[in-house]
């Protein structure tokens, strides 16, 4: 399936193309960003430390390397579909769906999930 043409990097001063918001070098600065200011330690942990998380993550892309929400994009994010923080089980097979990095961050807007709980179409 063909992708999109790529586009450059949305970090200020890049003209890296990509096929993301940010090309890979920035992406791992935004997210470092994110997630020592946005997300608590515990969670930050979980993400980047967890053998089984990352484990589970891995299979879970190569098994479904496409979005499963837009199905066009390249899949680089594994989303629980019930959010852990609401009762999602961590490493349930069925709670994950592979995601690219937009829809995913639109998910995550809709649930509030990085505003603190405050989604973007909650005042």
């Amino acid at each position: 399936m063909p992708f999109k043409p790529k586009k450059p990097c949305a970090f200020p001063l890049c003209a890296e193309l990509t096929h993301d918001r940010y090309c890979e070098r920035h992406k791992r600065v935004v997210d470092k960003q994110y997630n020592s200011h946005e997300r608590d330690k515990a969670a930050a942990s979980f993400y980047s430390k967890d053998a089984r998380w990352l484990a589970i993550r891995k299979k879970k892309l190569q098994a479904t390397p496409t979005c499963e929400e837009c199905k066009f994009e390249k899949a680089t994010t594994v989303d629980h579909i019930k959010p852990i923080s609401q009762g999602g089980d961590k490493y349930d097979w069925n709670n994950l769906q592979s995601m690219c990095r937009r829809c995913h961050s639109s998910k995550s807007a809709r649930e509030g999930s990085r505003w603190g709980g405050r989604g973007r179409s909650n005042p």
